[in-house]
């Protein structure tokens, strides 16, 4: 194989973690090319000593400074504001490089029919042409979506028939770091955790999808609780995302009667974010004040961003849990799988859980492109790649799965 060349584009939380790993564990990369906006982009790479790096200032919002940077490319990863993913896969196929992206380029949360079809064909035509050019666009490929899809497929695998099937991505502090009054702490874009608290969600119930509306993903008939050892207490778990929309993309859609994907928190997370989601401290449409226009949920996220005590000490860690819930039939009789990641935050390196889980498979992906691992061409989701190579190479950065399997006594409710 010969020397490679890697464009990362983003160098934000997860940008770092990715470019740690791939400095690390990259087989075979020639060059290196870091591109971002961030002040003293330079002056910190140039610190790594790296001789493989090359930080280059990029204004994402330029297409013509992204076909640049992308052309020429072995494999680009995408760690950019999700605003940006559809476009930087269109670039890629244009180009003819391998992406990697850790966001969705088909949003499971959109409403309106025309635009999800309009989105599909979209994506639909950006496989095609991948595959012409004989390249891959892997997306989704973080923690969740990313890691999760790919264990729920394995779970799912492991079953002869799927009745129900629940699914959990959740980052939240240790118990003993969640000592602020939302008991949580962000790892991730402020504005994305505010957007994400005010999301229309569906669930499967009694075979049939049921719709719930952004400001009652949080209210106590959408909430239940979920008991492991692992965590040393319980979390209240909310709907996050289109379970229909899962239920086709994994063949379940003429069997499953239960379905949910699930964010979890510290228990009284929720009863807070409801009353601020009706009372419209999370919505995007401007608020004039004082001479100036407010987006509530931007003004959300620059008062708790301004706050010491939302972030993490030095020695506080956080939780990453991905958590897969399959029941059936396995052999004619009941059972049920279970396959669970915890990973906290690593105190030496100070990489978060969220770090890890996000920066980590991006890196990783793009490593199982170069090296054949991953031969798929086209737009390729995690639940097609090689899972026993993706869950060693998790494995290799301390990122473990455990299984659990049994009889299943019928219950079909989270």
């Amino acid at each position: 194989m010969g020397k490679k060349k890697l464009v990362q584009l983003g160098y934000g939380m997860q940008g770092k973690a990715c470019l740690s790993d791939l400095l690390r564990t990259a087989v075979n990369m020639e060059e290196l090319v870091v591109a971002d906006s961030t002040p003293g982009l330079e002056e910190e790479l140039r610190a790594l000593g790296d001789p493989r790096l090359r930080p280059v200032r990029l204004d994402a919002s330029k297409r013509e400074e992204l076909a640049a940077v992308m052309a020429g490319a072995d494999v680009v990863i995408e760690l950019l504001p999700g605003t940006f993913a559809i476009g930087v896969a269109k670039l890629a196929a244009e180009l003819g490089v391998h992406l990697v992206s850790t966001m969705y380029l088909l949003n499971p949360g959109e409403r309106d029919e025309s635009a999800r079809e309009a989105a599909r064909k979209e994506l639909a035509a950006l496989d095609t042409l991948m595959k012409a050019k004989d390249r891959t666009i892997l997306q989704e490929f973080g923690m969740d979506p990313g890691i999760d899809l790919a264990v729920g497929r394995h779970c799912l695998n492991c079953l002869d028939e799927v009745r129900a099937f629940h699914s959990y991505g959740a980052g939240f502090p240790e118990r003993t770091a969640a000592n602020n009054p939302l008991r949580y702490k962000f790892t991730w874009s402020l504005i994305g955790v505010m957007r994400s608290y005010l999301r229309p969600a569906v669930v499967i119930r009694n075979g049939r999808a049921v719709w719930i509306p952004a400001d009652a993903m949080f209210s106590a008939e959408n909430t239940h609780r979920l008991d492991i050892p692992e965590m040393g207490g319980p979390l209240e778990c909310f709907p996050n995302g289109d379970s229909s929309h899962f239920a086709r993309a994994f063949g379940l859609e003429e069997t499953v009667e239960a379905m949910g994907r699930y964010i979890c928190r510290w228990p009284g997370h929720g009863a807070f974010w409801e009353t601020m989601a009706k009372c419209g401290f999370l919505s995007e449409t401007p608020l004039y004040v004082n001479g100036c226009d407010v987006i509530p949920a931007a003004f959300c996220a620059t008062l708790l961003g301004s706050q010491e005590q939302f972030f993490y000490g030095e020695q506080e860690r956080d939780v990453a849990l991905i958590r897969t819930d399959a029941r059936g039939t396995k052999d004619g009789k009941p059972w049920r799988v279970i396959c669970q990641i915890v990973d906290r935050r690593n105190l030496e390196t100070g990489f978060t859980a969220m770090q890890r889980t996000v920066g980590f498979p991006a890196s990783i992906g793009a490593q199982m492109i170069l090296d054949g691992r991953i031969a798929q061409r086209g737009v390729v989701g995690p639940e097609e790649v090689p899972f026993n190579a993706f869950r060693n190479e998790l494995a290799r950065r301390g990122i473990v799965m455990t299984q659990e399997e049994g009889p299943w006594d019928g219950r079909l409710e989270p």
